[in-house]
């Protein structure tokens, strides 16, 4: 049981194994399942596509409070899916809740839960990455500035890489979402070992990830050399237009690696960053383009402040850095523990202030 409500989940939902002892029910596959009346139904992206109208028939009914489960994307990609489906209206009465990985307007009925967190701890690789995290500060000279991992094209990667396009030989950059001749990986001593045997792939795909990572989600592992010869990371993030922000991998792996980073994201990051405890650089560079509302000046700004660095002392850089990279990466490991511990409880309180349906009737089911 949630609180009154019974609790029936998909279990290839994300959140499945945080609120699975919660479960009244189970199901794999929504369309063999007989829906009981009074419960919350937590349902992954894979079943709204599979069985969109039974998914809508259920919310219009009122009977069960019907809640999408997608915490691997941000605003946007949510509110671009449920139009997709067909669903954007159910969701703007209420009758769909939302569990997403950004944050959302507060007209939304989402709650945010910061899954890529705790998940970049998940594997073993990364936490023997993370034990050599301490060569970063005691190589001081290093064959590259600052490293400058974009994946997936989007409009503000794009324009980025062509403010910097004549410092982008001090970097150690890729662009993994280019036709041939355009694309840029890591040289293979700096790609993560599973996948150093693809790190120049040839790819009949213009996304060329799918080739480099054997599509698999390649870009969730961390190895210690590009970090180590490196003095920081240029992190763009997947959100960089709309103000509300979407904290994924690419900022959790420099913070769990205890790299210095410069975030080039939506307007307000930084500012979220340090509502969620974290510290940043402001001793050390100027951070004031988290408040610049025009995108296009926020990024020109970004620009010239990674231009401006790069010319200055970056072993001082690097020292002065050392505090903070190390706080930050204490509060990562704690937050991590925290995020998960704490998700049961507010996911349950979410529900009993959002539900427009009456506690569950024993044994009752909709026909």
């Amino acid at each position: 049981m949630l609180g009154q409500h019974k609790l029936i989940l998909d279990t290839f939902s994300e959140i499945y194994p945080m609120v699975r002892e919660y479960a009244d029910g189970e199901f794999w596959d929504l369309s063999q399942h007989e829906t009981v009346t009074g419960a919350v139904y937590v349902i992954g992206r894979q079943q709204y596509i599979n069985n969109r109208e039974r998914v809508r028939n259920m919310a219009e009914s009122g009977a069960v409070q019907i809640v999408m489960s997608n915490p691997h994307e941000g605003s946007a990609t949510l509110i671009g899916q449920l139009t997709h489906l067909g669903l954007l209206d159910l969701a703007q009465q209420q009758k769909i809740l939302i569990v997403g990985g950004g944050d959302m307007p507060a007209e939304w009925p989402c709650l945010q839960y910061d899954k890529f967190l705790p998940e970049i701890l998940d594997y073993e690789e990364n936490l023997t990455a993370i034990e050599q995290a301490d060569e970063i500060y005691t190589k001081e000279t290093k064959p590259y500035k600052f490293l400058f991992l974009n994946g997936r094209e989007r409009h503000h990667r794009r324009n980025l890489i062509n403010h910097l396009k004549d410092i982008l030989d001090q970097s150690l950059w890729t662009n993994l979402d280019a036709g041939p001749g355009i694309s840029k990986t890591l040289p293979p001593e700096y790609e993560v070992p599973r996948y150093q045997d693809t790190s120049n792939p040839v790819s009949e795909h213009r996304y060329v990830k799918f080739d480099l990572f054997k599509d698999e989600w390649g870009e969730i592992y961390l190895y210690p050399k590009p970090y180590v010869d490196t003095y920081f990371s240029l992190v763009t993030e997947t959100v960089f237009e709309i103000p509300y922000s979407f904290r994924t991998e690419k900022i959790w792996k420099p913070i769990a690696m205890g790299h210095p980073w410069i975030a080039v994201a939506n307007r307000g990051f930084y500012r979220d960053m340090h509502n969620l405890g974290f510290r940043t650089f402001g001793h050390v560079i100027n951070e004031s383009f988290d408040l610049i509302d025009n995108n296009q000046d926020r990024l020109a700004r970004i620009a010239d402040v990674v231009r401006d660095l790069c010319q200055q002392n970056l072993v001082a850089f690097l020292r002065e850095c050392y505090n903070v990279c190390k706080y930050n990466q204490y509060h990562h490991r704690e937050m991590a523990v925290r995020v998960r511990k704490e998700f049961p409880d507010r996911f349950s309180q979410f529900i009993n202030e959002r539900s427009r349906i009456p506690p569950a009737g024993a044994g009752q089911v909709i026909t």
